[in-house]
């Protein structure tokens, strides 16, 4: 039998935390490493739990999930952080993204969709939803327009653009192309069926094309191809 994954529940409410560990405990899945009522709580806990996943509030006193996600994933990167939140803003989406979180779970939504999307997460297979991906998009497009770059900044967007076009061109075809399917919010398993391929070799492909670009999950690698204009959404972004 493999080893259960190992769970960090964050969230100031202990009513909450009590409803996290009831959810995830169930089925033997994953087990509740510890348990944190603050960002600060929670980056203690990090050496001691080792979680494999931290399930984390976006909204907390103190150092909130935010802040708490970024200071964790820079301290222990291999560690999957997925932001539980009560909205799907995507300015908290957004913001979440870039501190390092690789999935988001709406407090409302039933106990076995979230033990599915853990079992995606834990696996590295959960897919950025397609209307998500495009709120994000979107928010992305909205906050580049406002900020005006300077000479400086400007220049070393272009200097990191450029690196970042090198790592693309050693992409071969296939990757190139399990890249798209991706960032459409594909699974590897639907991957599979529509470039007849077996999900095995899905996976190994989508572990190369994560080196090459010096991404670390599939979340990153969809804002990527998206920013990058590497895929389209049906709608155009505003």
């Amino acid at each position: 039998m493999t080893e259960a994954f190992r769970v960090l529940i964050v969230d100031d409410n202990k009513h909450a935390r009590q409803g996290m560990r009831e959810i995830v405990s169930e089925g033997g899945e994953f087990v509740v490493a510890g348990e944190a009522a603050s960002g600060e709580q929670a980056l203690e806990l990090m050496e001691r739990a080792n979680p494999d996943i931290v399930l984390m509030d976006v909204q907390m006193p103190g150092m909130g999930g935010l802040e708490a996600a970024k200071a964790i994933k820079g301290a222990y990167p291999p560690a999957k952080i997925v932001m539980v939140t009560v909205s799907d803003d995507p300015a908290h989406l957004f913001e979440a993204l870039k501190k390092g979180a690789q999935g988001f779970l709406l407090k409302n939504l039933n106990p076995s969709s979230w033990r599915e999307y853990l079992r995606a997460i834990a696996y590295d297979e959960a897919p950025l939803n397609p209307e998500l991906a495009l709120s994000i998009l979107r928010e992305f497009a909205g906050r580049t327009r406002r900020e005006a770059p300077t000479e400086t900044n400007q220049g070393q967007a272009q200097a990191r653009v450029s690196e970042e076009d090198g790592y693309r061109e050693q992409l071969t075809a296939r990757e190139k192309e399990i890249l798209q399917e991706v960032a459409r919010g594909q699974t590897n398993r639907e991957v599979a069926a529509v470039l007849e391929l077996s999900e095995h070799t899905v996976k190994n492909h989508l572990k190369n094309i994560l080196q090459k670009l010096h991404l670390d999950n599939r979340v990153q690698l969809t804002r990527y191809a998206y920013e990058r204009g590497l895929v389209h959404s049906r709608e155009s972004v505003d």
